[in-house]
């Protein structure tokens, strides 16, 4: 007898049915034939994933574009509405909106989340509702803090002090933000500062690279050539690198291999990045994203994340992964049946990896984490990115949902030959 059994599933690269049991909060079975649960719940014929992994969002800054209106859609404009907001910030304030998105994450089942919070404020005053969001969400959502330097850090010498301590706090990554520092050389002592105190203190790095449209920022190379030379593969992220959509194909041949062989992880963020990048372009514009087919067919880790939801920097979102998902598809022009299956991948499998965790997928002897959807293929996800129906953490369903019951009135159509059901 198993603690739980969900029925009549399917696996993402396999079209049977099959009944999972879990027993200790692991996968146990995962079997065509019937078994029996203490508590058994029926998928319907629906998808079984493992959980989503966010790799970027922003845990401080959601739902403030309700105060916080972007006016002109730029990432300029974002940061100076961002800059006023936050000198208001308190921690019953984070800890309210960052509740409320963490829940929005969870029913639409992410369980491991990397957030960027702001620690361009003298009391840290986000890092410290974010670390008790962290402690008492525990049990439902994982979650890995970026200590991010909004304002710069050689622009803003004191966040060079205070990235330090927000490590010694409990933040799981350090960052920078080398394009808005003031020159490259700049920028380039700012990722060398990341460096130094990601090795010193044994944590992630999480750059965000190249947020421009504009071909001259130069980054991604310096951070995969720091990835190499500190011998930190598999233990750095690079958030947007949109500039590398506008390099010559050349240069962006070149920069690609170097990412591959530092074994960086790209993460982009299509809802953002396209609504955001491309304000100054002149006809035709650019798209706003990396190349996130030419790098996945690389063979680099390649990830996708909604980043921020309804703040200065975007006013809409939910944070739902299909639909940025949905977005990144139409971008990058993948459309086909396997790069489908691979874009799923960049929302589940490659954030896991990036994230660093070891126990992750549906397979018997790891943690039973996993979410149902009522979707027959992957194409299903994408087309009508639909509600998560099941969301289980370690073996215990933790949210459910059912999805909208449509019901026909056609008596006044009787001249329709419709048979509905």
């Amino acid at each position: 007898m198993y603690d739980a059994v969900v029925q009549n599933v399917k696996l993402l690269e396999n079209d049977q049915l099959v009944n999972i049991g879990v027993k200790n909060g692991k996968f146990s079975s995962i079997t065509k034939e019937p078994i029996q649960g203490r508590n058994t719940w029926n998928g319907n014929g629906g998808l079984v994933l493992p959980p989503f992994v966010e790799m970027h969002t922003h845990l401080d800054t959601a739902f403030t574009a309700r105060s916080s209106q972007n006016l002109s859609g730029t990432l300029l404009e974002g940061i100076r509405l961002w800059q006023e907001r936050k000198k208001q910030l308190t921690i019953e304030d984070v800890i309210e909106r960052g509740t409320e998105m963490l829940q929005l994450l969870i029913q639409h089942g992410v369980l491991f989340t990397r957030t960027a919070v702001d620690i361009s404020d003298p009391n840290l005053t986000a890092l410290h509702a974010a670390l008790q969001l962290r402690e008492k969400f525990h049990d439902l959502i994982e979650m890995q803090i970026i200590a991010f330097p909004q304002d710069g850090l050689m622009r803003c010498p004191e966040n060079l002090v205070r990235m330090e301590k927000a490590i010694q706090l409990g933040a799981d990554a350090v960052s920078a933000v080398p394009h808005l520092e003031r020159t490259r050389e700049s920028g380039i002592a700012s990722l060398e500062f990341c460096f130094h105190l990601a090795k010193k203190y044994g944590v992630f790095a999480h750059i965000f690279s190249d947020e421009v449209d504009d071909g001259h920022s130069r980054y991604l190379e310096v951070i995969a050539d720091l990835t190499i030379r500190e011998k930190m593969a598999e233990r750095v992220t690079a958030s947007h690198a949109i500039a590398l959509a506008y390099y010559s194909s050349a240069y962006a041949s070149k920069v690609i291999s170097l990412v591959k062989e530092a074994k960086l992880t790209i993460v982009s963020c299509p809802l953002i990045n396209v609504a955001m990048q491309g304000r100054f372009d002149i006809f035709p514009k650019g798209r706003g994203i990396t190349r996130i087919k030419e790098l996945s067919d690389s063979g680099v880790n390649v990830c996708i994340a909604h980043d921020d939801i309804r703040s200065p920097f975007y006013p809409y979102g939910d944070g739902n992964l299909l639909q940025a998902v949905y977005m990144g598809a139409h971008l990058a022009h993948m459309t086909g049946s396997e790069q489908t299956v691979k874009l799923i991948k960049m929302i589940t499998n490659n954030g896991a990896k990036a994230f660093g965790m070891k126990d992750y997928g549906i397979k018997i002897g790891n943690c039973a984490n996993f979410i149902v959807f009522p979707a027959q293929e992957a194409t299903d996800l994408i087309a009508k990115h639909p509600p998560c129906t099941h969301v289980f953490r370690n073996g215990r369903l933790i949210v459910g949902t059912k999805p909208a019951e449509i019901k026909w009135n056609l008596t006044k159509f009787c001249n329709l030959n419709i048979n509905l059901q």
